[in-house]
């Protein structure tokens, strides 16, 4: 019951509209037979009259004949307006259906329009922007201080190497120099204590290099 008192929609309309032109287009389909097979009698009709010489009737029945080819070229007629109604009934659903999706594509967009804020995205973009600078320069200082870090680390050691080879050659020669002196030995215990093999022979040499006496 329900189903009775639906509301028809376009589609349906449409429908029912193809539906009653394809029956047209067959009624007419079967008049222009009926009306080629009348076409054919008139013609065999005429040439029994001509036969037996009956003029009279064959004027009669050649006129029907006009008219009845007249009658079946508005066959061709109809059938031609029949089917280009059937053909812009459906460019019409084309249309109103590619207007409806136009109509709902511009709903979306204007909702969407509505709740994106112009200066409020640039806001946005401006400020990702900065941040994103704001972030480079700290990692480039980062990088930076930890250059300065590693290379002041090596840098460090290498002179920590020299100075102890310095020191090494120095300790050496202190202990030479220092042999005799208690004090200078208790203030250098490990370059005494390293160098404790050094003979007295050298011990002298380095003293008389030094112009110690």
């Amino acid at each position: 019951m329900a189903s009775l008192f639906k509301k028809k929609t376009v589609d349906d309309v449409i429908k029912e509209q193809n539906r009653e032109l394809r029956g047209t287009q067959r009624a007419i389909s079967r008049d222009r037979a009926a009306l080629e097979k009348q076409e054919k009698q008139l013609e065999l009709e005429i040439k029994k009259m001509a036969k037996i010489g009956n003029k009279e009737a064959c004027r009669v029945l050649a006129k029907q004949l006009v008219h009845l080819r007249k009658q079946k070229t508005r066959t061709f007629a109809v059938s031609s307006k029949v089917t280009s109604m059937s053909t812009q009934t459906k460019v019409m659903n084309s249309q109103m259906k590619m207007a409806g999706a136009m109509s709902t594509t511009a709903k979306t967009m204007q909702a969407v329009n509505k709740k994106m804020d112009p200066q409020k995205t640039l806001q946005t973009m401006q400020n990702f922007q900065k941040e994103n600078m704001k972030m480079e320069m700290t990692e480039e200082m980062i990088n930076d201080t930890l250059d300065d870090i590693f290379d002041g680390s090596d840098d460090e050691e290498e002179s920590q190497d020299i100075v102890n080879q310095v020191l090494d050659e120095i300790g050496i020669e202190i202990s030479g120099k220092m042999a005799k002196a208690p004090s200078a030995a208790r203030s250098l215990p490990s370059a005494s204590t390293s160098k404790a093999t050094i003979s007295d022979e050298e011990i002298e040499r380095q003293l008389k290099a030094l112009g110690v006496d």
